[in-house]
């Protein structure tokens, strides 16, 4: 596999090596040790939830987070395609403020890790869309926080798909996100 960094303090986008022939293709969408070497410095990543979600087209979901239960994820699409965005949320970090958007796809299979102490959230492209990802902590909906997708501080170039479609689809608790400045942050950092 191949561990790039992004432009955000210690997110990664994950090229998994991909086996195809005339048949399909395999690939290991978790090692342990390979990934604990890329993204842990050696040391074990403990998930402790796998989730699946299922969308149509024009949904955005997110940006989420939790705050005493911060969560790292490692995300991949199984069908489909979404723009995946991610917010460093951690106030001591030298990204901190900053977004980054990335295409996945099942068709190019690639995963992105998201550290503890970010925002996450995802607009879907295609008709149908399954994305899959473990977390490293329990979801605790007491403690979800979550930021409106359109927040004008931090200016996220989300890719609607036609001009007609000025807003994406959400659920009603994400049309009530917290715009970023009123946001509460990472101060310290959390262990894993």
């Amino acid at each position: 596999m191949e561990c790039l960094t992004t432009s955000l303090k210690d997110a990664r986008l994950i090229k998994p090596k991909l086996f195809k022939d005339d048949r399909g293709f395999f690939l290991e969408t978790w090692q342990q040790q390979a990934y604990d070497n890329a993204l842990n410095n050696g040391n074990p990543l403990l998930f402790k939830q796998d989730n699946h979600s299922h969308s149509a087209k024009n949904i955005l979901r997110g940006l989420h987070y939790q705050l005493q239960h911060p969560q790292g994820k490692l995300v991949r699409v199984i069908a489909g395609c979404i723009y995946d965005v991610i917010v460093d949320l951690r106030h001591y970090s030298p990204t901190f403020a900053q977004w980054q958007g990335f295409y996945l796809s099942a068709e190019e299979p690639q995963l992105l890790w998201i550290p503890p102490g970010f925002a996450h959230g995802f607009y879907t492209l295609c008709e149908e869309t399954a994305v899959s990802y473990k977390c490293t902590e329990y979801y605790h909906p007491e403690d979800e926080h979550s930021i409106i997708w359109n927040d004008t501080d931090l200016n996220i170039q989300w890719p609607l798909l036609t001009a007609h479609c000025t807003s994406p689809k959400l659920s009603i608790k994400d049309l009530q996100g917290h715009r970023f400045r009123e946001a509460t942050y990472f101060y310290k950092e959390t262990a894993e």
